[in-house]
């Protein structure tokens, strides 16, 4: 008998999507919550109501609206949700935090990570997260971290599993002040008299974007070199050069007016970014948590910059 009534229950993301969605009365806001796409939720609710063999929600223009049976059904839905939480604190109590040792460059960590860690912390309250800085090493280094978010050319390593990330693009940016002071900067040409905020640990990145902005020759007129993004960032936003970096790390800057990109040239970076682990590891709950976790904010970063 009991396996019968497991059998002939609903699968749990639908059960989940539905309980979201009728506690906001909205796909959209069940979607943020869940951190999916707003057509997996209504894929998960059409599954549910093909499965049930009844209409949950009235679906409008504007928004949605329980119908009788779901309105019948959300107060059980809810109240097992509930009791499956209760059930996991008792379970869990006084266990021991599980670490996560993340590898992640300086830049990445201060501009990006560090500003959305915290909804990971308090959905993973079990999961004790310690961030090891790095600006020169570009590997994953599998004796010291657990895990490691890396931008490389080479992912395939013996004994480690990727999860590939994003692309980035790169750009340059300034200040306002450089990008409009005296004969401002309104083509690449015009780049030979301002200073270039360069990485010498990636200088084939700035030159790749001189290429493909057609001055390949144009050192600035007083070249400086950083080790790391941040500094190079920091430099741009001072008013001291121009700063060729990947997009995403300067995207709050852009849209908040702290720096432009007043050139209109954006490649693609030559390295792309991952997610890697030791291959033993890559199915353990800590990573398995992280890496679900990372890849939403991707997936948020890319619905921002297309909407």
């Amino acid at each position: 008998m009991y396996h019968e009534v497991v059998s002939n229950l609903p699968p749990l993301a639908s059960l989940r999507a539905f309980e979201a969605a009728a506690r906001h009365l909205s796909f959209r806001a069940a979607a943020e919550e869940l951190s999916v796409t707003q057509s997996a939720v209504s894929h998960q609710i059409a599954e549910l109501e093909r499965r049930l063999g009844v209409p949950l929600f009235v679906r409008t223009s504007r928004r949605v609206e329980l119908t009788e049976a779901g309105a019948l059904y959300q107060p059980y839905v809810r109240e097992a949700f509930d009791r499956i939480a209760q059930g996991t604190s008792l379970v869990t109590l006084g266990a021991p935090a599980r670490e996560l040792d993340v590898q992640v460059y300086v830049t990445v960590a201060v501009r990006w990570l560090i500003p959305r860690l915290y909804s990971f912390t308090s959905a993973h309250p079990d999961v004790k997260v310690r961030l090891n800085t790095s600006h020169l090493d570009w590997e994953f280094a599998e004796g010291e971290s657990d895990v490691a978010v890396v931008c490389t050319d080479r992912p395939d390593r013996p004994g480690t599993h990727a999860t590939p990330l994003f692309d980035a693009t790169l750009v340059a940016v300034c200040s306002p002040a450089i990008a409009h002071a005296g004969m401002g900067l309104r083509q690449p040409a015009d780049l030979v008299n301002h200073s270039l905020l360069q990485l010498y640990t990636a200088v084939d990145e700035a030159q790749a974007w001189l290429r493909a902005a057609g001055v390949p020759q144009i050192t600035g007129s007083g070249t400086v070199r950083f080790d790391s993004y941040l500094l190079a960032i920091e430099a741009a936003i001072d008013g001291q050069g121009v700063a060729i970096v990947p997009s995403f790390l300067v995207a709050a800057d852009l849209r908040n007016g702290r720096l432009v990109a007043p050139l209109g040239v954006e490649i693609p970076q030559p390295r792309r970014w991952y997610l890697m682990c030791r291959s033993e590891q890559r199915d353990q709950p800590p990573m398995v948590q992280f890496r679900d976790w990372l890849r939403s904010q991707v997936a948020d970063d890319a619905r921002v910059q297309t909407s």
